[in-house]
């Protein structure tokens, strides 16, 4: 049995023993025994290199091996070095104590290898598989392992550090050195092996450190290993979180609606909505304040809201104007649909072609509009010439400079929720005089020159006319136009419910009224007919589809799919 001395460290209690306590241990025979004398392979530069400061000269000490008596050794060349000395460096480090040189020393010279020395110790870092010569019974034992036999070429001198007891010597020893590796063919093979090599790793690294704590010279010609490549022999005590190695997708990007998002659509409209309610009361209650003054009371006696119409001036609506007012409701909310629908048509679904002029093919939606337009221009112009013919024209026209007072006044009633006293069946109030009038003889002209410049009755080649009459222009005109109307109607429908709603519809649809504006005041027929005019926009809105102006196109022209 051979003998090891353990390296000791802190002590388990406190002003305890230093740990383990002092003492040898005993190795099995078979350590020695297992390990057969092998030729020392070369070790790479790299393996054995270590950084130095200050250059010494190492001599070389070859001759027979002490241990074993023999020059080349069993099996092969013995472990010594050739050549001329060789020179290494030391790497100095900070001093040992305040304002000293830095250690170790610049003359410090480090151990030579164990085949000049075979009495310096040796350290191994790795798990060892070394033993004495069977011829070296007498030689001390450095580290063995039954798995792995390795040997070593040259060792390095160790950097020295505080010593281990107040006062003692720096530890390593001087002269300690780092052996390098080198695997033995002898061991590699077999099953033993590696089961060996598994199982007494840990107590190759004990034993490794043993032998230098003990600080027993190493046999000649003994196998050392140093092998830093396998991972410390330490149970995994960190492991990655469940997301490590997992990228989440990003969100998808919100449908948007225009330049918003549904949500940010639904913000601004609340947000828009309170803000307007709340100017609306400021402006209320600021208004019926402002018309409390002395000289807005003369200005309301003066300029109650309308002015007499001239001698002459029809009295009452024909039958024809209620008609033709819905037909204009009708293809008003027909073409807003459709002009909506056309500027939003990315990939329009259908095409139309004029026959015999394949280069007017539009999509389908377009014809559409375009067709909606003809129809509610044809209806304006017959409109328009009953009204001059009727002498209703006098109603929406006006003949006087008093409207304009007049309507001021008008505005400022309607605003503090005290609105005028009116009989639309005689007259209308200066603001819906203009009101009407700017709607048929200013917005609806608009709305038809700026589509007729954008459709394709349009003569493309008449440079000078494109030239005088850009298409920008009407682009840039004909969307406004279309949301005037959109206004208009909206505060037109509203007036209508809010000042007396069966008077009201029963003048436009089912042209019944008098003069005092009593007679027909609770008459339902009017208000009928308008929820029958709203059930066929609502189907006509509905209907307004590809599947539908299909064949109605096919009439005019030629349908395709592209």
């Amino acid at each position: 049995m051979a003998t090891r001395m353990l390296r000791r460290g802190l002590p388990r209690v406190i002003g305890g023993e230093p740990w383990p306590p002092a003492g040898d241990i005993e190795v099995a025979d078979a350590v020695a025994e297992a390990v057969a004398p092998a030729s020392v392979q070369e070790v790479s530069a790299a393996e054995s290199q270590v950084s130095v400061a200050e250059p010494v000269e190492v001599s070389d000490t070859s001759g027979p091996n002490p241990s074993t008596g023999s020059g080349a050794g069993q099996g092969g060349s013995g472990n010594s070095s050739s050549g001329s000395g060789v020179v290494q460096n030391l790497r100095r480090g900070l001093p040992r104590t305040p304002g000293g040189e830095p250690w170790p020393r610049a003359d410090a010279a480090p151990a030579a290898s164990p085949a000049s020395d075979a009495t310096a110790p040796v350290v191994a870092a790795a798990p060892v598989a070394a033993a004495a010569a069977p011829t070296a019974t007498n030689a001390p034992v450095a580290a063995a392992a039954p798995a792995a036999a390795t040997s070593t070429v040259g060792g390095t001198a160790l950097r020295r550090g505080l010593p281990r007891t107040p006062g003692g010597e720096s530890w390593p020893p001087a002269g300690t050195s780092v052996a390098a590796r080198v695997s033995d063919p002898s061991t590699d093979s077999g099953p033993e092996a590696g089961t060996g090599t598994e199982a007494g790793s840990a107590v190759e690294a004990t034993e490794s450190t043993a032998a230098v704590a003990s600080g027993e010279p190493a046999a000649a010609g003994a196998l050392v290993s140093l092998d830093v490549s396998d991972p410390l022999p330490f149970p995994q005590t960190v492991f990655p979180g469940k997301y490590a190695f997992t990228h989440l997708a990003p969100e998808p990007e919100p449908e948007r609606i225009g330049p918003f998002t549904k949500a940010q659509w639904a913000g601004t409209v609340i947000i828009g909505g309170l803000g307007l309610l709340g100017a609306a009361a400021m402006a209320v209650v600021f208004v019926r304040w402002f018309l409390t003054l002395t000289f807005m009371q003369d200005f309301l006696t003066t300029y109650p809201g309308e002015y007499h119409l001239p001698e002459g001036a029809p009295v009452g609506f024909p039958g024809w104007l209620g008609w033709q007012h819905f037909f204009n409701v009708f293809l008003m909310v027909l073409i807003i649909r459709s002009g909506l629908s056309v500027r939003h048509d990315e990939r329009p679904t259908a095409f139309w072609t004029a026959r015999g002029n394949a280069k007017t093919k539009i999509s389908l939606t377009l014809w559409f509009h375009q067709a909606l337009d003809i129809l509610w221009l044809v209806n304006g112009i017959v409109f328009v010439i009953l009204l001059f013919v009727t002498g209703q024209w006098m109603r929406v026209i006006p003949t006087s400079w008093e409207v304009f007072p007049n309507a001021l006044s008008a505005a400022l009633q309607y605003v503090s929720l005290d609105w005028p006293t009116e009989n639309g069946w005689v007259n209308y109030n200066s603001l819906q005089q203009l009101a009407y009038g700017t709607t048929i003889f200013i917005a609806a002209p608009l709305a038809a020159i700026t589509g007729v410049r954008m459709s394709g009755l349009w003569p493309k080649n008449a440079t000078k006319l494109n030239k005088a009459y850009p298409v920008e222009w009407a682009r840039a005109l004909h969307f406004p136009v279309m949301l005037y109307f959109v206004v208009f109607i909206f505060i037109h429908v509203a007036l209508v419910l809010t000042t007396g709603a069966l008077r009201n519809l029963n003048h436009m649809y089912a042209a019944q009224g008098s003069v005092d504006g009593a007679a027909y005041a609770d008459n339902w027929t009017g208000f009928w007919m308008l929820v029958a005019s709203l059930v066929v926009i609502a189907a006509a809105w509905v209907a307004a589809r590809p599947m539908v102006l299909a064949p109605i196109a096919k009439l005019f022209g030629n349908v395709s799919a592209r």
